[in-house]
């Protein structure tokens, strides 16, 4: 970067950034443009794809971001980081998800595609107000799979205790975000800086869920939602209101960053 940053926050998406809605709040837009004439940088962690997260980049102006729980970061539109998960662990996992009678969805840079057609499948989908990916059940045979989705409401522990390369983070009631095990929001920011030259400049994070409780930790200073869980809000610095009221700028306000 041609100039350091003053500081980089990092932003969960779903229930943080985003609104109940998924969307951008104006207040939000007007808050990070703030924030970046104030020489910040921000950055989008997030569970979700980058397929999934081109407009909302668009709209923020912010493109830099760790996507699929850190196993694929990029900066300025180029890739600085990839974690594919193995073909030869996945097919074991797809195996015990149909005896359980789950769905699983694969997640690559660049698309995203699912065992089957489900109610279980739309209805995680439909949570997060993104579209119902196709249903190609050999898909990760001929892919970089990056992340898998397991969809299920009660077998979390089942896919533990079979999975041990791999790392779950329930992130919806539908659904669970599966990645290579050391792979994480907290292990993306420290590559992310890493990348960039800025492992000297403090962090600042904002987060509500479960697969933020690490990146909430590792940052200087970390930020819980009103609506987050309570176990982000106890590692949290500070807790702002809620996503559906002005929670990021009055984080960033109460931070001193805008």
């Amino acid at each position: 970067m041609s100039t350091q940053p003053r500081g980089i926050v990092f932003f969960d998406l779903d229930s943080t950034l985003l609104n109940h809605e998924s969307q951008l709040a104006p207040t939000t837009v007007t808050a990070l443009a703030q924030l970046q004439a104030n020489g910040y940088l921000p950055v989008i962690n997030t569970g979700r794809s980058p397929k999934e997260i081109t407009a909302i980049r668009q709209q923020a102006h912010i493109d830099t971001f760790c996507a699929l729980n850190g196993s694929y970061i990029a900066h300025a539109g180029q890739p600085v980081y990839q974690a594919t998960i193995p073909t030869s662990t996945i097919t074991p996992l797809v195996a015990q998800a149909q005896a359980l009678g789950d769905a699983v969805a694969f997640y690559t840079a660049d698309a995203i595609a699912a065992t089957e057609a489900s109610a279980q499948v739309a209805a995680a989908y439909h949570f997060i107000h993104t579209p119902v990916p196709p249903a190609i059940p050999d898909y990760y045979r001929e892919h970089a799979v990056l992340m898998l989705l397991l969809f299920t409401t009660t077998n979390d522990e089942a896919y533990r205790l079979a999975n041990p390369d791999l790392t779950l983070y329930r992130n919806t009631p539908y659904s669970i975000d599966t990645v290579r095990r050391g792979n994480s929001k907290q292990t993306g920011m420290a590559k992310l800086q890493a990348a960039l030259g800025l492992t000297s400049v403090p962090t600042y994070a904002f987060g509500d869920g479960t697969n933020d409780v690490p990146m909430l930790q590792a940052a200087d200073h970390g930020v819980a939602m009103a609506n987050g869980i309570p176990a982000a809000k106890a590692v949290a610095e500070f807790v702002t209101s809620d996503n559906d009221h002005d929670g990021i700028a009055r984080g960033l306000q109460h931070l001193g960053l805008i």
